[in-house]
């Protein structure tokens, strides 16, 4: 019984998968998800979910193909005419929220989208530690007392000594058949990375065009969280001046005036060189804006940072330019230009929430 319980389950969350699997483009554009993470986990609407099983009728309503009718007559009055009628005391559809990890969630997604596996470029300067097994040994706590080897010393002792009796077969230890797990402490440098995500804040980004970052950052989040043990996250807003803010005041800050993208890559160098060595880091710089920029002068003076600083500390950059009937949309071109052929500079062009997706993969897709 205990058996078959987890058969059905384990059958139930491979249905819960698929379909959210089945409805993963339209969880990312509504970005209906982001609002339901909780933890380690993030609750998920799909529609109830029935197993497969006969339902008998009543007695005495006659089989199939019996009664009056001809062919072609419809089943029942009114059938198809959805929504018509008075109002009648019958269940309706109900949604089924189910919790499941961001592990599962992001497997879902690497999938669909056909996502390789990152390759980690150096070690996290913070080391984990573990306890290992490796050997036996005569002495060490009870709670470490390793049965089957102290049974194998008593027994042979007593074979040994003439005291064991097949007909009584009674194998008693005594301390020096004791014998103890040894253990060893092993560091595991685990790989790390940090995501420093930059978004222009000015007047022409308006609260969609911030939405669309929102939902695109929890699932570039979702996947490189899987892909390594620690990921730490920064969060720069520029209009004419940057400065660091947390997750919060990130995606809910309302600004206005011009916009200096270089103000944002020069306090990207910044942190990258105070707290995260390349060596040990890997490291993502992620912007997000709407193309428009202040003056060519400044333009070259943000891609002379992205070429001298940004991109030679980083796994990958990533620029992507959110739609806005109010920016120039030029930064994307000088970026492409300037960069052209460069495989750690990816570049995306991002229309609407539906293009979130295509976005997401054009990130991600290199493996890096």
């Amino acid at each position: 019984m205990f058996l078959k319980i987890h058969q059905d389950h384990a059958r139930f969350r491979q249905i819960v998968k698929g379909r959210v699997r089945e409805e993963l483009r339209k969880f990312i554009s509504n970005g209906e998800l982001i609002g339901r993470e909780g933890g380690k986990t993030v609750s998920v609407p799909v529609p109830q979910i029935d197993i497969p099983r006969f339902r008998f009728g009543e007695r005495q309503q006659g089989g199939v193909g019996q009664g009056e009718g001809e062919p072609g007559d419809p089943l029942s009055e009114g059938e198809g005419e959805e929504g018509a009628g008075e109002a009648g005391d019958k269940e309706g559809e109900h949604i089924l929220e189910v919790d499941i990890s961001i592990e599962e969630l992001a497997e879902i997604l690497g999938e669909e989208l056909e996502l390789p596996n990152i390759e980690d470029k150096g070690k996290d300067r913070v080391v984990s530690t573990r306890d290992r097994y490796v050997g036996i040994k005569r002495v060490g706590p009870e709670s470490l007392r390793h049965f089957k080897r102290t049974y194998r010393e008593a027994l042979k002792r007593q074979i040994a000594s003439g005291l064991y009796d097949p007909a009584r077969p009674t194998v008693v230890p005594v301390r020096e058949d004791k014998r103890f797990r040894s253990w060893r402490t092993e560091e595991i440098h685990e790989a790390n990375a940090a995501i420093i995500y930059m978004m222009d804040v000015s007047g022409s980004m308006g609260d969609e065009q911030k939405e669309i970052v929102r939902i695109e950052s929890f699932w570039i989040d979702t996947w490189l969280t899987t892909q390594y043990k620690g990921l730490e996250k920064r969060f720069i807003i520029h209009d004419a001046v940057a400065r660091e803010v947390d997750r919060e005041t990130f995606f809910h800050t309302r600004e206005s005036g011009g916009t200096m993208i270089s103000s944002a890559y020069k306090l990207c160098a910044e942190i990258i060189a105070r707290d995260y060595p390349p060596d040990e880091w890997n490291i993502y710089p992620f912007h997000f804006s709407d193309g428009d920029n202040w003056s060519t002068d400044d333009t070259r003076v943000s891609i002379e940072l992205m070429q001298n600083q940004i991109i030679p500390a980083s796994n990958l950059f990533c620029y992507g330019q959110v739609h806005s009937p109010y920016g120039s949309g030029q930064f994307i071109k000088d970026v492409t230009q300037a960069f052209a052929g460069d495989e750690k500079v990816v570049t995306s062009e991002i229309a609407d929430r539906e293009a979130i997706v295509d976005s997401i993969k054009t990130f991600l897709k290199s493996g890096r």
